[in-house]
């Protein structure tokens, strides 16, 4: 039997609890740790706070490293110091093939016409099979690795046949401009960088060599965890890049005071044939091919040490 004092603790400790407010779990603050290149859509995203912006609701706080290219990257990423970042086509296979615990999350076609090989003014290099036993710099395990195994391969040559200096983009180009290298295969900026120089003369671009695959890749422990996140920032991105396209003045200047380049160079970037900062989203089939077909032939070719699987690291968003 309930007694009449028992029955009052009760009506009190029941008005109590609906006069108090709700006690809901704080939600856990998460730390978007993006790696960045001095190109690109994520560049202006990072000039714009356009992340920030977006993901300032969700309690998201953004956070930057700068990289001259893919490969330091992906280390970075894959090793768990990074969640999300840009590069191009070789990097993501070797860090596939050392294991880094990383998924491909989006994908973005660039311009051919923006990775160039560049040789000196005056050398007596006039074409591809010129460049046999001369000293051609790129960067190992970088977008230019790939450009360069295939324009030799147009010359009918092979990597062999050149004296290949694995130089990171800064000290290639210092070593081109003191002229310890005949050769220098690059990427924008760089590229456009120096091939303004009057002392350098274009070879040739990738056009016609290699397709220009960009790629949007994730931490998978992040990703898996996040998938909210990463789909609002491939989101973003794209509207970045829509906007970016639209207005590309603009995108000049903003691109320009971030990297430091100047404005007649980021504009030549911008506009090279086949350029266009709105073609940025979700990894499509397309671009899982290519990078299959590009794994495949890096392993016959004894570049990257084991056969890939690219799907077993593509990340799609899961329908809610």
């Amino acid at each position: 039997m309930i007694h009449r004092r028992q029955t009052l603790a009760l009506l009190g400790a029941g008005f109590a609890s609906l006069a108090a407010p709700a006690i809901r779990p704080a939600r856990a603050a998460v730390s978007l740790r993006i790696g960045w290149q001095k190109n690109g859509v994520v560049a202006l995203a990072k000039r714009q706070g356009a992340l920030e912006k977006r993901l300032a609701g969700r309690g998201v706080t953004v956070t930057w490293s700068e990289f001259t290219s893919g490969p330091p990257l992906l280390e970075a990423l894959g090793a768990g110091a990074l969640d999300f970042g840009p590069t191009g086509d070789v990097p993501p296979l070797f860090a596939q093939a050392a294991r880094g615990n990383l998924v491909y999350v989006g994908a973005y076609r660039g311009a051919s016409a923006g990775t160039g090989l560049l040789v000196h003014k005056d050398a007596p290099i006039q074409s591809l099979a010129d460049l046999k036993g001369r000293k051609l710099a790129f960067k190992r395990g970088s977008s230019a690795h790939n450009f360069v195994v295939k324009a030799l391969r147009s010359g009918g040559l092979g990597v062999g046949d050149v004296q290949a200096v694995d130089l990171a983009p800064p000290d290639a180009a210092a070593a081109f401009k003191t002229g310890s290298i005949d050769a220098w295969a690059i990427w924008d900026p760089y590229f456009a960088i120096a091939e303004a120089d009057p002392q350098a003369r274009l070879l040739t671009t990738a056009e016609g060599i290699v397709d220009s695959w960009s790629f949007l890749l994730g931490n998978r422990s992040f990703a898996e965890a996040n998938p909210e996140i990463i789909t609002e920032v491939l989101d973003e991105l794209g509207k970045v890049g829509a906007g970016a396209q639209k207005n590309l003045d603009q995108s000049v200047a903003d691109l320009s005071e971030i990297t430091g380049v100047s404005a007649d160079v980021t504009r030549k970037v911008l506009t090279r044939r086949g350029s266009d900062l709105s073609k940025i989203g979700p990894i499509p089939d397309e671009a899982v091919a290519y990078q299959q077909a590009l794994a495949d032939e890096f392993y016959s070719l004894g570049i990257v040490p084991k056969k890939l699987t690219i799907s077993d690291i593509v990340w799609r968003a899961k329908a809610s």
